[in-house]
C-alpha cells in the first residue's frame, strides 16, 4: 500500500518567489513535471509538508538565443524541446530528450532530468519492501546492500540530457537566495549516491546554456536499457567531436547510468589529431572501463553496463565518423 500523501501546494508566479518560499521551509521541495518526485513520494520516499510547483513561472520555459549561446529554461518539456527544431542543432541532444513515452515527455522537463534523484534496485520500491530489508543507506538504513561492508552509497544517476548536454559544453544557470550564476553543468554533481547534487537546497536550477558553436560538432548519445521506452539507461553514453580531414579533434565523450554522477571522460586529450582506426577505438573503450564504476544497483550486472558502455562509443564515434 502506498503511503497517504498529505502536503501544501504553492505556485509562485517569479524564481525569485519560489527560492524564498524553498528558503523558508527546510521541509519543502520543488516540483515540475513531477515525473520522478512523485513516483518516489508514493513510495515513501520522502514525505515534504509544502511542494512548491514551477509551472506558472514563465521564465522557466522559454528558448532564446543570447551572446553566442543557446539558452533553454529549466521548465521547457522534453515534448517541446524536440519540437522546437533545437535538436537539428545539436543531434546529441535530440536522442537523449527522445526518452520515456510521449505522456512523460509532455510534462518532464529539462531541469527535472538533470536533477533526477539517483538510483537503485534497493532504494526505488515500495515502503514496506524497504521495511523488510531494514531500508538501505541512502534512506533510513545504515547498510548498502550493493556494497554492505563499506559506508558509501553507490545508487547511480540515470538521467539522460546530462551527458549530451556536458559533450555540448553546456553551463547552468543557478538561483540562490543570493542570486543567480553561471557554472558549468559537470559542477553541480559529485559521486555520492545519498547526496549527489552540489546544490544547496533552495538552489533552483533555472535554464541550461549551449555554445551555438557546439552546433558545428558531430554528435550523438546511445543509452543500453532493459526496455525500449519508459527506462532508465543501464549506462548511457555522448560523444562529439570535429572531423577534420581524417582526423578526430575537440573529442568529448559523457557517460551516464553507471555512476552517482554523469561525468565527461577525462584522459582521452591524446586521442586528438588521430585517425579513427581499432587502435584508436580500443584506447577510448579501455579509459571509458577505467572510470566506469558500476555496481549491483540495477538487474544487469556491472560487468555487462562497463562493456556496453565501450562498446556504444565505439558504435557511436564509427557512425558519427563517416
Amino acid at each position: 500500500m502506498s503511503p497517504s500523501l498529505n502536503f501544501d501546494f504553492a505556485a509562485p508566479a517569479t524564481v525569485e518567489e519560489a527560492v524564498a518560499q524553498r528558503a523558508a521551509n527546510a521541509a519543502s521541495r520543488y516540483v515540475a513535471g513531477g515525473t520522478d518526485l512523485v513516483p518516489n513520494l508514493r513510495r515513501g520516499i520522502g514525505s515534504p509538508d509544502l511542494l512548491i510547483g514551477l509551472e506558472a513561472i514563465a521564465d522557466l520555459k522559454t528558448i532564446s538565443k543570447v551572446k553566442g549561446f543557446t539558452v533553454i529554461g529549466a521548465g521547457v518539456t522534453l515534448a517541446n524541446l524536440l519540437a522546437s527544431g533545437l535538436c537539428e542543432q545539436y543531434p546529441a541532444l535530440a536522442a537523449a530528450a527522445d526518452i520515456a513515452g510521449p505522456s512523460h515527455r509532455e510534462a518532464a522537463t529539462i531541469g527535472g532530468n538533470l536533477c533526477l534523484d539517483t538510483r537503485c534496485v534497493f532504494y526505488n520500491q515500495s515502503d514496506w519492501w524497504r521495511k523488510a530489508n531494514a531500508f538501505c543507506l541512502k534512506l533510513d538504513g545504515e547498510t548498502c546492500h550493493v556494497a554492505p561492508q563499506g559506508n558509501h552509497c553507490h545508487a547511480a544517476f540515470s538521467g539522460d540530457l546530462a551527458p549530451a548536454l556536458l559533450v555540448l559544453g553546456a553551463e547552468v544557470e543557478i538561483a540562490s537566495p543570493e542570486g543567480r550564476h553561471w557554472q558549468p553543468l559537470g559542477d553541480i554533481y559529485r559521486d555520492d549516491g545519498r547526496d549527489h547534487l552540489t546544490l544547496a537546497p533552495e538552489d533552483l536550477l533555472v535554464a541550461v546554456r549551449i555554445p551555438i558553436k557546439a552546433s558545428r560538432l558531430r554528435s550523438g548519445y546511445l543509452k543500453s536499457r532493459v526496455r525500449r521506452s519508459i527506462d532508465f539507461p543501464l549506462a548511457g553514453v555522448a560523444v562529439a567531436f570535429k572531423r577534420e580531414g581524417d582526423a578526430i579533434n575537440d573529442l568529448r565523450v559523457a557517460v551516464t547510468g553507471t555512476n552517482s554522477r554523469p561525468f565527461l571522460v577525462d584522459g582521452i586529450e591524446a586521442l586528438n589529431g588521430q585517425v579513427l582506426g581499432p587502435e584508436f577505438l580500443d584506447q577510448l573503450a579501455k579509459r571509458i572501463g577505467q572510470l566506469i564504476k558500476p555496481m549491483r544497483t540495477t538487474v544487469m550486472p556491472g560487468h555487462y553496463r562497463r562493456h556496453v558502455a565501450g562498446i556504444y562509443a565505439r558504435r557511436l564515434i564509427t557512425n558519427l565518423y563517416e
